[in-house]
């Protein structure tokens, strides 16, 4: 489970960097600079989860269960946070109103901290 941890902060980490690039040079010239602000949003959140996921996969005073609990949490987060808001940022770009999706931004939201309240709950408990 470790390596699986790990390998989806790097690759998560990987497309916010990705993301970010384009949100800061391809988006310029397609949306307005409220778009692109929000876009940065769901990136900054996208990375921090990313390094959150990789610290967690390197600790081993963590249970496994603990961690499996953590990660699809955290996983269930950015996948609704962030990519909510990269929708709803680039929703003038398409035909179909992401606007409609809304309410799945707050829930990523919420269980982004769901998972910090877990993990924060668990490392008390299991550190001396």
């Amino acid at each position: 489970m470790n390596k699986t941890i790990c390998l989806t902060g790097i690759v998560l980490g990987s497309t916010a960097v990705i993301l970010g690039a384009f949100g800061a040079h391809g988006l310029e010239k397609l949306v307005d600079a409220n778009a692109i602000q929000t876009f940065e949003t769901g990136v900054k959140y996208q990375m921090y989860h990313a390094l959150l996921l990789l610290v967690l996969g390197s600790m081993k005073q963590l249970p496994e269960a603990s961690k499996k609990l953590i990660f699809y949490f955290v996983l269930a987060g950015i996948c609704c946070f962030s990519f909510s808001i990269y929708l709803l940022a680039t929703n003038s770009l398409t035909a179909f109103d992401f606007k409609a999706i809304g309410l799945v931004t707050p829930l990523g939201g919420t269980l982004l901290i769901i998972a910090w309240s877990i993990f924060g709950y668990r490392v008390y408990k299991h550190f001396d």
